[in-house]
């Protein structure tokens, strides 16, 4: 693979990144359906370390279920790695990935689009 090759491979996958985080942000915004199922139970736990600021509550609710979606989104893209013998993510891989985690923030979507945002 020519040095220019690889490079261009590099500019695709870092297009699929982006996409990839901006779609598990919107996942984890206080619209998304996944984001009560977190912030509910989460508050309290703080409260027990003393962390009573709802801001606070609300900021890590919202990173604990954007950083989840994007875990949840890798594993069917771990088991197609696996099962094709891939040593590293290519741009099937994180095409993959990007379309796993669309499917995860579907509902999400359909929040904003309906105007529950």
């Amino acid at each position: 693979m020519s040095e220019m090759e690889r490079r261009e491979a590099l500019l695709k996958q870092d297009g699929y990144i982006l996409g990839i985080a901006s779609l598990s942000l919107l996942n984890g915004m206080h619209f998304s359906p996944y984001f009560s199922f977190v912030a509910i139970p989460f508050g309290p736990i703080l409260r027990e370390y003393g962390i009573t600021s709802p801001v606070i509550t609300f900021y890590l609710a919202s990173l604990i279920v954007a950083v989840g979606s994007v875990m949840v989104a890798g594993i069917p893209v771990a088991i197609f790695e696996r099962l094709t013998g891939r040593r590293q993510s290519d741009s099937t891989s994180m095409a993959l990935w990007l379309g796993a985690i669309f499917l995860i923030t579907l509902p999400s979507l359909m929040g904003l689009v309906s105007g529950n945002g």
